[in-house]
């Protein structure tokens, strides 16, 4: 009896240290869907649509109630690359570089992202979907100085090419090795979730990190393969949030099929509000918030953590949570190094989503933003010098506008849809947090940095009416 107890110990001994390596140093899966609000996921309270796949992620996950995005795409996405706010990395304003030119991009010599973080540390690393930070044409290198091994991505409108325009039906894709084409007659939806499962597929012996951020639900309004014959808008719409979910459940079942479900780490998240659409949620019918940081449609986006066993299942939680914060998370479930000598803002939530606690690391986020970019003395420059900021903690949110002044205070705890202005409030609560929160806001900059990066050489297309600034352009 005595030996077999022994046995038992040395064995448990001997698998144990594997077993717990393997859950500190987990898959990574990262999906992050174009301009889709919580009012178009069902488990989120969204009527009028079923989401399954995604909800499926909830109930057997973590659902995050307070996870804040910037209100724009470009500032969100540099934001959750590099572990900091725009009024630091400068990308305060939406700038769509393939488009506009100007010597702008984004410049991994001069930023930090967390996919050459976790390549440091063993990961192989993908991405698919959406990129719009670089121009691919004058930087054909860019993804791989991101830190991603493998890539298939639309780089975003390229200017002066019109095939480029496309990222649904006959998309123009740039891929690893093969550059940018046409894919006459496909879905582009289809090839970036395809691209990512065959990744999966030769890498499952690895760690991995996926990055999957995602073209739809973005304008234009387009059909999918599963309602070719589509022409009402609001239908059209619904059909791209339903063939999202279709994707996200078509990936959770490649990982099923590859053996490593248990192994990955699943983040779905969006990268700031619905933009022209409108759906009833909670008994409310919420427009689209996609550039304004009200909570309920601009700020607070749909953000879920799933890996079975690992992650508590079946919790939602009211911790607070920013895009700064994805920088460290990864790096701390990865064993990745965090930059040396650059400013991280963010706080690892890792803790919080391996059940660790139930408490999460921040006592408030940030989400700041304003109008598009424009250029002045040849580089890009945010739109105003100090842009329109919110801040909240977890009962009181703050709103400061361009000119530094708090404007509207609300006990978002209570007061959700943000109907009563506490500025001027004398309750002794709202004054306590009208200081506290007024003081955290008066540490950041006074004025906000402008995008770090040494310029590119000018290209034909820099000067064309079309740029910010130098003549009319699109959203």
């Amino acid at each position: 009896m005595l030996r077999s107890l022994l046995s038992l110990i040395v064995l448990l001994l001997l698998v144990s240290p594997a077993w717990s390596a393997e859950l500190t140093k987990p898959n990574i899966l990262f999906i992050m869907v174009d301009d889709l609000g919580k009012e178009w996921v069902s488990c989120y309270g969204a009527e009028d649509i079923k989401t399954p796949a995604i909800d499926g992620l909830a109930a057997t996950g973590m659902k995050f109630n307070n996870a804040w995005c910037m209100p724009q795409c470009t500032p969100t996405r540099v934001t959750l690359l590099t572990g900091q706010y725009p009024f630091r990395h400068g990308w305060t304003n939406h700038w769509d570089v393939p488009r506009w030119g100007a010597g702008a991009h984004f410049d991994p010599k001069l930023n930090t992202t967390y996919a050459n973080v976790l390549r440091k540390a063993g990961y192989k690393t993908c991405a698919a979907g959406k990129w719009q930070i670089d121009d691919f044409r004058v930087e054909p290198n860019a993804m791989d100085e991101a830190g991603f091994d493998d890539w298939c991505m639309w780089t975003g409108y390229e200017a002066q090419n019109p095939p480029s325009a496309e990222r649904y039906w006959n998309p123009y894709i740039n891929i690893k090795g093969k550059g940018s084409k046409t894919y006459a007659g496909q879905f582009g939806p289809d090839i970036y979730c395809d691209y990512l499962i065959d990744f999966i597929g030769k890498h499952k012996d690895e760690r991995m990190l996926l990055y999957y951020p995602m073209v739809l639900t973005h304008s234009p309004l387009t059909t999918t393969p599963d309602n070719r014959d589509e022409t009402d808008k609001r239908r059209l719409f619904a059909g791209m949030v339903r063939y999202t979910d279709k994707l996200v459940g078509k990936l959770v079942a490649a990982l099923d099929e590859a053996g490593i479900r248990e192994k990955t780490i699943i983040v779905f998240t969006t990268d700031n509000g619905t933009g022209g659409q409108r759906n009833q949620r909670l008994g409310h019918l919420v427009r689209g918030g996609k550039t304004k940081m009200s909570e309920q449609n601009g700020t607070a986006m749909p953000f879920i953590v799933n890996c079975p066993g690992t992650v508590p299942e079946g919790v939602t939680t009211d911790a607070l949570v920013d895009f700064t914060d994805i920088l460290p998370t990864f790096a701390e479930l990865g064993g990745g190094t965090l930059p040396a000598g650059r400013v991280v803002d963010g706080k690892s939530f890792a803790s919080l989503i391996l059940g660790q606690t139930r408490k999460g690391s921040r006592e408030w986020i940030l989400s700041m933003g304003g109008g598009p970019a424009t250029l002045r003395n040849g580089r890009v420059q945010p739109a105003l010098e100090y842009d329109d900021r919110v801040i909240r903690d977890k009962d009181y949110k703050l709103w400061i506008n361009a000119q530094g002044k708090p404007i509207k205070l609300f006990k978002i705890s209570g007061d959700q849809w943000e109907e009563r202005n506490l500025i001027d409030s004398n309750d002794p609560d709202a004054k306590a947090a009208l200081k506290r929160l007024t003081a955290i806001a008066a540490g950041f900059p006074a004025k906000d940095g402008a995008p770090r990066y040494e310029k590119n050489p000018p290209q034909k297309w820099d000067q064309k009416p079309g740029i910010p600034g130098g003549g009319k352009k699109k959203r």
